[in-house]
């Protein structure tokens, strides 16, 4: 029998926050969603290079976070909607500034990259998935 070690939850507040927020996807993931509605498709498209099976265990993690909702439509083909929970929409402000620092901290070590809103210019808006 193979034993789970499960930690309590950090006594921190930032621990708290990062361990929730953290990770390769989930800002974006957060930040795609922050202008409404997005569907699986859409999202795999805005992030790429990420594989279906890490889209569908991070938007499960952020789900059990409350950070978003999934919304699943009993229709053929299955649709499945994304938006952000109210405690997600907190967050945008915070991701917004933590960008900022991110770009700042990229130019000043040279570190090429793109900006918020060049990034969202990758999404699709077309529900027809």
């Amino acid at each position: 029998m193979t034993k789970i070690k499960v930690e309590p939850p950090p006594k921190c507040p930032v621990d708290y926050a990062f361990q929730r927020i953290g990770g390769k996807y989930k800002g974006r993931i957060l930040w795609n969603l922050k202008d409404g509605v997005r569907r699986y498709g859409q999202l795999r498209r805005f992030i790429s290079g990420i594989t279906p099976k890490m889209l569908t265990q991070v938007l499960r993690e952020l789900e059990e976070d409350e950070l978003i909702t999934r919304k699943v439509y009993l229709e053929v083909p299955p649709r499945v909607e994304y938006t952000l929970t109210e405690n997600g929409r907190r967050l945008i402000p915070s991701i917004e500034m933590i960008s900022l620092w991110g770009q700042a901290q990229m130019q000043q070590h040279g570190i090429p990259g793109m900006e918020l809103a060049e990034e969202e210019q990758g999404v699709v808006n077309d529900i027809d998935e």
